[in-house]
């Protein structure tokens, strides 16, 4: 299996990506977790800075592993702190 480029979108912004085609599905399930997390802490409290959103759903998702983070339908963002972890070290790697 190659490299295939992909396109999430999280947060309302678009991010190209190059992942192995095995991993085409789990990154698009880990961008459809965050955005629900992001949905969850907008209807739960009165945050609307997005970039408020984004901190606040990194540091539930990492702090994942000493309690698990769900959303009101009872959702697992596990898979969500792979794909973060993954980004992060993607984003250090462009610095």
């Amino acid at each position: 299996m190659g490299k295939v480029s992909l396109k999430v979108v999280v947060a309302g912004r678009t991010y190209p990506l190059t992942v192995q085609e095995s991993e085409v599905e789990k990154v698009q399930r880990a961008a459809d977790d965050i955005n629900r997390a992001i949905k969850n802490l907008q209807e739960n409290f009165a945050v609307r800075d997005m970039q408020d959103l984004l901190a606040m759903t990194a540091l539930q998702l990492s702090t994942k592993g000493a309690k698990p983070v769900t959303s009101s339908t009872g959702a697992d963002f596990s898979e969500t702190t792979v794909a973060l972890k993954k980004l992060a070290d993607d984003l250090d790697a462009l610095v």
